[in-house]
């Protein structure tokens, strides 16, 4: 009878599987961290100011140049209905104006926006 030595063990490599884990803990903890906004439906060029520029909310009616509105999936004179179901205690009511509008579109705005329950609101403007 033959007698044979032990079969020989192949040595295992180092695991991957602990670098794998730091990646998607790291990848879950840059999504956490990370603010989503959606993007402004059009081009604002917003009114210049003596303070730091804010950052859009996600509560904000934009107004263009040209006098169109946007409120989140709303445009136009459909925004007045979409805010309308707005909540009230919700805060003041953000807008992002267009620097090329006319302060005269801005004013007629007011009175609808309040006949929607809409007074409290925050105009945003740029720095210089």
């Amino acid at each position: 009878m033959m007698a044979f030595g032990p079969i020989p063990r192949r040595k295992r490599g180092e695991s991957i599987v602990p670098m794998i884990n730091v990646v998607f803990l790291l990848l879950i903890f840059f999504l956490m961290t990370a603010q989503i906004t959606p993007p402004e439906p059009f081009p604002i060029t917003p009114p210049e100011a003596e303070a730091e520029p804010a950052e859009a909310m996600p509560d904000t009616l934009y107004i263009a140049a040209d006098g169109s509105f946007a409120y989140e999936t709303a445009r136009d004179r459909a925004v007045f209905e979409a805010l309308r179901g707005r909540a009230p205690d919700a805060g003041p009511l953000t807008i992002r104006a267009d620097a090329d509008l006319p302060a005269s579109v801005l004013a007629t705005l007011l009175p609808e926006l309040a006949s929607v329950g809409i007074t409290d609101i925050a105009l945003i403007a740029g720095a210089p």
